[in-house]
């Protein structure tokens, strides 16, 4: 077994910039390249891809996601000499790592990692690493010099894996923000609901990211972008064919994808615009008068749903002639609570719970911001009996 004497590092943002660094620091013989042209002071660059890899033992990807690494590993394929090891620490898609293991062979390593850039920093990082014995076995040494390293049966398996472990950091981001927005609704200061939320379940993540959920840190010091974090959930719910979580949705990343995705936990309640349509519906609930209705929905609106075990839908005309303008006998033990809402643009999508006596509804709105209010455009409902 011959260990490495020279890594190639190719990709030197966050993450390829902190294990450069890292590995540097550590004794070894490190050469990086990045297409962006950014690189750390304490690494050696180069300009040109193919001197790095040329000299190179193990070539290290440290890429935003899997066209840049077939891009990249396309340009500098006949560069790579029969005995370099090619060592992925990219976050990619099951898909797209296993056709990287098949196109490099016994040669390929694929190593995605847990932790940030800190864990990269303080040689800390778990790693899903899949490969021959072999071929492990000749880069583990490196591997180890980043972080506990734990193999997994193939490439596709370390980047499921992977995208897992990010699935959960998104929740417990989304667990975080309800906390504190429900916080901000009850009037309590910022600094003492994270001083209690410290003591408990999301301890880890409050401490770890204290200083951007506290106020606004300098630019470019985000351990984890929110960018790379929806990318990575996109990937996920294109590979399980399951949704994507919405504490990392479209409207958290679009507005700033460099950010921390700390500052996701952060992002206000919406505004009351939005909610506006969903209490004029709840006061025709409340009231029995469909002219509340008619201010909550578009006049184009349908209201469906199974009924006495048939489906339905009701125009809004057909709707309000359920309601005769007063309040049902039983309206003081009656309740209604929006759930969620969810804006995307100019589109948003809201979910009710209303317990009407023996009965309680699921409401799932879609609303349209017209002009500068908000109309519900359509409504599904399911009854509980």
């Amino acid at each position: 077994m011959t260990t490495p004497h020279t890594i190639a590092v190719l990709g030197l943002g966050r993450m390829g910039a902190a294990i450069a660094t890292r590995l540097t620091a550590q004794g070894w013989d490190v050469v990086g390249w990045t297409r962006s042209g950014r690189t750390p002071d304490v690494v050696k660059t180069v300009g040109d891809p193919h001197e790095a890899v040329a000299r190179a033992d193990l070539v290290l990807l440290a890429l935003f996601d899997g066209p840049a690494c077939r891009q990249v590993l396309d340009v500098v394929r006949a560069s790579l000499r029969p005995d370099t090891m090619v060592l992925n620490t990219s976050t990619i898609a099951p898909a797209e790592a296993s056709i990287l293991a098949r196109q490099l062979g016994p040669s390929y390593v694929h190593a995605p990692v847990l932790g940030s850039v800190p864990a990269a920093a303080a040689g800390a990082l778990q790693i899903l690493a899949a490969a021959d014995q072999d071929t492990l076995d000749r880069a583990r040494p490196v591997l180890e010099t980043l972080g506990t390293v734990r193999r997994v049966d193939n490439a596709s398996t370390a980047a499921a894996l992977k995208l897992i472990a990010n699935s959960s950091l998104a929740g417990a981001v989304l667990a975080l923000r309800d906390s504190l927005r429900q916080a901000d609704a009850l009037g309590l200061p910022r600094a003492e609901a994270l001083d209690v939320l410290e003591l408990g379940q999301l301890g880890g993540l409050v401490a770890r990211k204290r200083p951007f959920l506290d106020g606004e840190p300098p630019a470019g010091t985000a351990d984890f972008t929110m960018g790379a974090l929806v990318k990575d959930m996109a990937l996920l719910a294109d590979a399980s064919n399951t949704p994507l979580r919405s504490a990392v949705g479209p409207a958290d990343a679009c507005a700033a994808p460099e950010a921390d995705i700390a500052l996701a936990a952060t992002v206000p309640a919406v505004g009351d615009a939005v909610l506006e349509p969903l209490r004029a519906y709840i006061r025709g609930h409340a009231t029995g008068e469909p002219t509340h209705f008619r201010d909550a929905f578009l006049p184009t609106s349908h209201i469906e749903g199974i009924r006495d075990g048939a489906f339905v839908s009701w125009s809004l005309d057909e709707y309000c002639d359920l309601f005769h303008g007063h309040s049902a006998p039983d309206e003081p033990s009656r309740s209604r609570r929006i759930d969620s809402v969810d804006v995307h643009g100019t589109i948003a999508t809201a979910t009710m719970t209303l317990r009407h006596g023996a009965d309680t509804f699921t409401d799932i709105f879609l609303l349209v911001r017209v002009g500068d209010s908000w109309r519900i455009a359509n409504k599904a409902y399911h009854r509980h009996s």
